[in-house]
């Protein structure tokens, strides 16, 4: 009975604080602006396969005869050099394009989370190394970095969000640490380090679980930089590749038949455009509501 009566105050609590968080994002416009359009990206990503208006396109199909046509009600987007709907193409690439962004950014905040745990937690000669190597990375611009490793594993889409990955840990690594060192001492961890717990068994469920928020946060504020850098190394030539409908790719495409074909490099560079956009401000928001420095 006392349990019971326990829980409810504590679900409570969270329903209330729930309520608070939301009512602080909703007062923000542009949070609310960038959580609509990340919605809208995302809902065009899985229901690519159903809306695009020319699937065969995406599939390789071409049609010459109807090539670098300009926007219309047949073909919105306008038609490239091989005669393949735009349209098509732009919407195809959400799902290349977010599904790369965010297996680069799941990727990096794993490795960055471990690394960063295992040098604020045990500290010493460990942490010096690990910190060490984790500076000498962020001695090197992050796509510079990227473009290296791509270079060496190959084109596609996999290789591209293995190197990404790789060169995206470092934030992570740093942002981790800090927090750990500063939630190590506190008295639930000394509670669960008096009872027997080990390492593995504080960090994961005692410390881990509440350094989560600014994480997300960071997640969330690098989607959008994370779907830039695919289009960036699909735009130069090592990510990436056509036939696969990737923002980056179609523009590195369309870039030698400008300006006569503006359509062609337009509308994928708008899609890049709004995602980061849309992204920015949903990390932006989310930093509000999670973060407890911002709330103070």
């Amino acid at each position: 009975m006392s349990a019971a009566l326990e829980a409810k105050p504590r679900r409570g609590a969270r329903a209330e604080a729930f309520a608070r968080a939301a009512y602080r994002f909703r007062r923000s416009t542009l949070s609310v602006i960038g959580l609509g359009v990340v919605c809208f990206l995302i809902l065009i990503a899985l229901l690519a396969p159903i809306i695009a208006p020319w699937p065969e396109h995406v599939l390789g199909a071409t049609a010459t005869s109807a090539r670098f046509r300009p926007p219309s009600l047949t073909h919105w987007f306008g038609t490239n050099e091989l005669g393949q709907d735009m349209l098509s193409l732009v919407i195809a690439g959400a799902r290349v394009s977010l599904a790369a962004g965010l297996a680069v950014v799941i990727l990096g905040s794993v490795i960055g989370t471990i690394v960063g745990a295992i040098a604020g937690y045990v500290g010493g000669v460990l942490d010096d190394i690990l910190m060490r190597f984790t500076d000498l990375n962020l001695t090197l611009p992050s796509l510079i970095l990227a473009m290296a490793i791509a270079a060496a594993l190959g084109p596609g889409l996999t290789n591209t969000v293995i190197a990404l990955g790789l060169s995206w840990w470092p934030g992570y690594a740093r942002l981790v640490r800090g927090e750990v060192i500063a939630r190590k001492e506190e008295q639930y961890v000394q509670a669960a380090r008096a009872i027997g717990a080990g390492p593995v068994r504080i960090l994961s469920r005692h410390v881990l679980p509440n350094i989560v928020s600014p994480i997300i946060v960071k997640m969330s504020l690098d989607m959008g930089f994370a779907i830039l850098s695919v289009a960036a190394l699909g735009f130069i030539g090592i990510g990436v590749r056509p036939p696969t409908p990737e923002w980056g790719a179609l523009l590195a495409v369309a870039r030698g038949y400008m300006p006569d074909f503006w359509w062609t490099a337009i509308f994928p560079g708008l899609a890049i455009f709004l995602a980061v956009f849309g992204f920015n401000l949903l990390g932006d928001g989310l930093r509000d509501v999670l973060d407890p420095k911002a709330r103070r």
